[in-house]
């Protein structure tokens, strides 16, 4: 441990926190799960799938915030899936709910501190590629960080990771390779591309779309960048699932609403169940 880590206030408040949150957890029955994974709008029914799950709602969690938004259930979920120890969030948190990245992105502080290996983080997303469909699983490749913010900003602990983080590989080239071959083995295929992350909540213009569409992005949405990059600060190994939950064209007539977004989802649901099972097994 640094002699300027233990001067820093900051960060000496930031380990407090970690250590409580984690503590809180043990105490509450979690051990060492290998594989943590973020549950995001409306595929929250995914951690239906863990044996004996130890169930713990977010504000009996020290540090971790509430989750508002619609299909997040703001519950961890910790149990036996596959054969492997595993964490899940069913349910995130957004900086358009008012919290700031490091807030969003502390659940990933504790999975690491509680010794998670693999991090799985899946949203819905509206699609930009016009290959997409709505319904479509996407691996994310590479992301683009347009929150206009860091979760690193601030003092740097270095006993948790490094002050500037290489991002070449944040989503694990091996974890990529892995769901592509379990989807095949399940009798379809991913999509595969970069992920824009916005702040929200308000749905892009045409304008804006057109802009990410210039720009690379095939794929849009308001969360994951930050936990992505808390979590290859951390050291873990992250794997990106975006499900298109409807598709976000500049020149489509209409853009799709919550509900329907939802709906999609919803509509998807069993297959992304099947995926995670069959990537779980395949994890050694």
């Amino acid at each position: 441990m640094s002699a300027t880590a233990t001067l820093n206030p900051a960060i000496a408040q930031q380990r407090a926190a970690i250590a409580e949150a984690a503590v809180c957890l043990h105490d509450k029955g979690v051990g060492t799960p290998r594989v943590a994974m973020i549950l995001g709008s409306g595929l929250g029914p995914l951690a239906d799938e863990v044996e004996n799950p130890i169930v713990i709602p977010y504000g009996e969690i020290p540090g971790f915030p509430v989750s508002t938004a619609p299909g997040h259930a703001g519950r961890l979920v910790a149990g036996r899936l596959q054969g492997q120890d595993v964490l899940m969030m069913q349910g995130r948190f957004h900086t358009y709910e008012g919290y700031s990245q490091q807030q969003v992105a502390f659940p990933v502080r504790v999975f690491a501190a509680l010794g998670v290996k693999e991090l799985i983080v899946t949203c819905a997303t509206g699609g930009l590629n016009r290959a997409f469909s709505a319904g479509d699983i996407m691996v994310i490749t590479d992301h683009l960080n347009l929150t206009g913010g860091n979760p690193l900003i601030g003092p740097n602990d270095p006993d948790i990771g490094p002050r500037f983080p290489v991002m070449f590989e944040a989503y694990e080239p091996m974890l990529r390779a892995k769901a592509v071959m379990a989807a095949l083995s399940l009798g379809f295929s991913l999509q595969e591309g970069v992920y824009a992350g916005i702040t929200g909540p308000a749905y892009f213009t045409r304008a804006e779309l057109r802009y990410l569409q210039t720009i690379g992005a095939d794929a849009i949405g308001m969360s994951t960048v930050a936990e992505v990059i808390t979590a290859v600060h951390a050291g873990l190994r992250v794997l990106g699932l975006g499900l298109i939950s409807d598709m976000a064209l500049p020149d489509a007539q209409h853009h799709a609403t919550e509900q329907q977004v939802l709906d999609t989802v919803a509509d998807t649901a069993d297959r992304m169940k099947q995926l995670v099972r069959a990537l779980l097994s395949s994890l050694d």
